[in-house]
């Protein structure tokens, strides 16, 4: 079987396949990566094959629109949107369409794919599957937050599929693998796989030497700011501002950062430990709180470790992400004016004295650990590819 596995060129996207993608090699099948140009290397670095298609969108540009408002900073130029139809995310999620579509519909017809998988808003995905006769697989990354979307994207896409003769195609795809713990998705009414979550933060390399325990009576506080905000606005990077205000004599602080954000450190405290691109979870045991912005890579990764969290959420999915964390009970929600250096310790030393949020963050974690793995689903997998009527052919 051959599976082509596509997203457009942001690394958390990427990096959501990758443990799917992995477990489909793995049982012997060829798969390959396809996203536009800008992310090919990042792509080869997960040791997966890998094709670019398309061309580059100012991703940066688009999702800068979307930073939530604040008097704390000022707000960021945003150059003007792109063409598209429906609502102002249709626009951004119509550019990656675009500029994707043609090229993967050619490769998935080429490469003769037998199914396709995709991130929820790499849609090119399911119209190139349409315009090859192979099933679509929608692969969440976290909560589903385009499901009140799904009625209207049909008629913004449709454009695109007219242009790859995929006249007939459903957005949702067939099935949708969905790698979030009962209890945190969004109440949605579609065919599921539920699939165990498995992180992949990146490649990279554990810290050496390895983080030593922290001091007894020290609660140990891992900071991470993803990758997404320091690219929008280093006004938005508040990671420095918070490792600051959280290390303290009962708080030992770990700092979290890639080599692009290392020279945004600047005066911070002695004592807070920075590591430099090291994927997430090869840091959290031993951890007591994961302090953040909300994205969905960090969040259920620290729900995978069983880990509250304390979040500052600075775009709407991340906002989207925080509501759930704040819903199920595994942690707090600070906007980004009531984040202040005070508040941050007061709930930070809140989720740390409570049992409350850890015991929901480790009831989540037995969750995860309750679901199939990604090994598992490609059984299923093959069925759906040997239900399509292409396999006839």
């Amino acid at each position: 079987m051959r599976i082509l596995f596509t997203t457009w060129a942001w690394p958390s996207h990427l990096y959501s396949l990758v443990p799917l993608a992995w477990a489909c090699r793995a049982a012997g099948h060829e798969v390959l990566i396809a996203s536009q140009p800008g992310i090919l290397d990042e792509t080869v670095r997960t040791g997966l094959p890998a094709a670019a298609v398309g061309h580059d969108v100012d991703a940066a540009a688009l999702v800068r629109g979307y930073l939530l408002p604040s008097t704390a900073v000022p707000a960021p130029v945003v150059p003007a949107g792109p063409e598209g139809k429906g609502p102002r995310a249709m626009r951004m999620f119509y550019a990656h369409a675009d500029s994707m579509v043609d090229d993967l519909t050619e490769l998935a017809r080429d490469w003769h794919a037998d199914l396709v998988v995709y991130e929820p808003t790499a849609l090119a995905g399911p119209i190139a599957a349409a315009a090859a006769g192979i099933p679509a697989v929608r692969h969440l990354y976290g909560t589903d937050l385009l499901v009140r979307a799904r009625a209207m994207l049909p008629a913004v896409l449709a454009p695109l599929a007219e242009r790859n003769g995929a006249a007939a195609f459903d957005p949702f795809g067939a099935v949708t693998i969905d790698p979030c713990p009962d209890g945190f998705q969004l109440p949605v009414d579609y065919p599921r796989l539920p699939v165990r979550y498995v992180p992949f933060n990146g490649p990279g390399a554990a810290p050496a030497p390895p983080l030593a325990p922290p001091a007894p009576g020290r609660s140990r506080v891992v900071v991470t700011w993803g990758h997404t905000l320091a690219k929008l606005s280093t006004a938005h990077f508040f990671a420095p501002q918070a490792a600051a205000a959280l290390t303290g004599p009962d708080t030992e602080v770990v700092l979290a950062v890639s080599a692009a954000q290392q020279p945004l450190l600047t005066d911070l405290p002695d004592d807070i430990k920075t590591v430099v691109d090291v994927p997430l979870n090869l840091l959290l045991p031993g951890a007591d709180l994961v302090v953040s912005h909300g994205g969905a890579g960090t969040v259920l990764t620290a729900l995978h470790a069983g880990l509250p969290l304390l979040l500052v959420p600075q775009l709407p999915d991340h906002a989207g992400h925080s509501a759930r964390v704040l819903a199920v009970g595994a942690g707090e929600v600070l906007s980004r004016d009531e984040a202040t250096p005070g508040q941050l310790r007061e709930d930070a030393r809140r989720l740390l004295d409570s049992g409350a949020p850890g015991r929901a963050a480790r009831l989540l974690r037995e969750r995860m650990f309750e679901r199939p793995t990604p090994a598992d689903l490609v059984t299923e997998l093959e069925a759906l590819a040997e239900r399509s009527p292409a396999a006839a052919r």
